[in-house]
């Protein structure tokens, strides 16, 4: 696999506001779509309806345009990488979705990488890994106390070499610069899990596109 995943940890990598993206292994990209649609949020059910190959910037119009703001609405994009599914998410989705937790069930590894830099309060990138419907590993990056919880959570031994790994990086340091913390903690979960996801058709290219519709 190539690209990685540290090229999030660089601001408006795929779009103003941070970043939401659920890798899965054992689901397509539709089955991932309809899943994360039943993980949304309040009492409205939603499903994924597609609305045909989108760039990121043209999603975020037709999510504008549909719902009067892009705030109002959620889309994702569409992809697949090797072994991986992969959803990014557009529009409103800070704060709209619950965990992904029941998205692995029947056996799917899903894995989520959330940065809301936009959030007032002080939120850190944050990465969680499930399997078969149970957490395996979760933590904020910036492995502090800030937000939730403060160092690796899931099952211990996949969660003590997780902690190992970054204490050989010099993580936690708060001194160190944010976005260099983001990406090495990123380096450190891409390499352990072999998660990737290219960088050119996220940020640049055309991917298909669904937006998620209260029903």
């Amino acid at each position: 696999m190539t690209d990685g995943t540290t090229w999030l940890a660089a601001r408006q990598s795929i779009a103003f506001g941070g970043h939401y993206v659920v890798l899965a292994r054992g689901l397509s990209p539709d089955e991932l779509a309809d899943r994360l649609a039943a993980t949304v949020l309040y009492d409205t059910e939603h499903t994924a309806v597609t609305v045909g190959e989108h760039t990121g910037e043209s999603l975020l119009e037709l999510i504008n345009d549909t719902y009067g703001d892009y705030y109002d609405g959620i889309g994702l994009r569409l992809g697949r990488n090797g072994d991986w599914s992969y959803a990014v998410a557009y529009g409103g989705w800070p704060g709209e979705f619950d965990s992904p937790e029941p998205v692995s069930r029947g056996g799917a590894h899903v894995c989520l990488l959330e940065y809301d830099e936009d959030n007032g309060k002080p939120v850190p990138p944050h990465f969680a890994y499930f399997h078969d419907g149970r957490p395996v590993g979760a933590f904020n990056l910036h492995l502090d106390a800030s937000w939730g919880y403060q160092g690796v959570v899931g099952d211990p031994a996949t969660a003590a070499r997780l902690q190992d790994l970054m204490a050989a990086a010099g993580l936690p340091d708060p001194e160190r610069d944010r976005e260099d913390v983001h990406r090495t903690a990123l380096g450190i979960v891409e390499r352990f899990f072999g998660l990737s996801l290219p960088k050119d058709p996220i940020v640049h290219g055309t991917l298909m596109a669904v937006l998620l519709e209260p029903t």
